[in-house]
């Protein structure tokens, strides 16, 4: 009896090809979530980022067919899989993972919620004034549970007011109260999952890096270190200035209150 193998049309062989290219040739790879992206800002980050970066959307099974002919190769690259849902993007790059991040971070902009839409953060309508006049507006805050009197002719919110906790979806009537506040809690643009490098997968989190921080706290950590290692007489090229100047110290305060003994 006669076996029939199914057959691979040329353009998903190509296609499966082209991404077993780019994985074997880039050893970072990303997973994008592209939702509610527009064209055209996918167009201009792409622009952007020519030169460091590739990105290629494909469907999850001609991805995973071309993992597994690259899965020797590049151990661990599977895992990325579990990061892909419905039709994901890769980018492509040789460049440092956490710079890619930083770029494409600072590429987003910012964007009002929309009905439907689930909250990124926290959304707080902050205490002060607004630029709405008394009106029917203060029953629409107050449906909205947001605590509002009117001062000096205009509204003034009365409190802060969380009306969104992270991952809650905005209705219609909040939607438009933060248009119309001018508060845009979103961001449009790439939004980086996870990386893989070296056999290791990094989610946002870890990538998310505040630099300023970073810095700060090996400031911190080396003014400890440094303050340890002269209290625990520790000698070497860096303490030893610092011994010295604290022997001294000592030594004229012990001779002053021998003086005045």
């Amino acid at each position: 009896m006669a076996t029939h193998t199914a057959k691979v049309s040329p353009a998903k062989k190509k296609e499966v090809d082209e991404f077993v290219k780019l994985l074997e040739e880039n050893p970072i790879i990303g997973v994008i979530n592209m939702e509610t992206l527009p064209s055209k800002q996918l167009q201009a980050i792409r622009r952007k980022l020519r030169k460091e970066v590739t990105i290629k959307m494909t469907k999850k099974r001609f991805l995973a067919r071309a993992i597994e002919k690259v899965k020797g190769k590049k151990p661990g690259i599977e895992k990325i899989l579990d990061y892909c849902g419905g039709m994901p993007a890769l980018m492509f790059t040789k460049e440092n993972p956490f710079k890619i991040y930083k770029a494409i971070s600072k590429s987003k902009s910012k964007s009002p919620i929309k009905p439907g839409q689930k909250a990124p953060h926290d959304i707080v309508i902050p205490k002060g004034p607004t630029p709405f006049t008394p009106g029917p507006v203060i029953s629409e805050l107050a449906t909205l549970r947001i605590k509002a009197g009117v001062v000096a002719g205009k509204i003034e919110i009365k409190e802060d007011a969380t009306v969104l906790k992270e991952g809650e979806v905005c209705s219609g009537p909040l939607s438009s109260m933060l248009m119309r506040l001018s508060i845009e809690p979103m961001e449009i643009g790439l939004n980086v999952v996870a990386v893989y490098e070296n056999g290791m997968v990094y989610e946002n989190k870890v990538l998310s890096i505040d630099d300023e921080k970073v810095k700060s706290d090996i400031t911190l950590a080396h003014s400890w270190a440094l303050n340890l290692a002269v209290e625990a007489k520790i000698m070497n090229k860096v303490t030893a200035e610092l011994m010295i100047m604290k022997a001294e110290r000592e030594a004229i305060a012990l001779e002053s209150a021998t003086k005045k003994e």
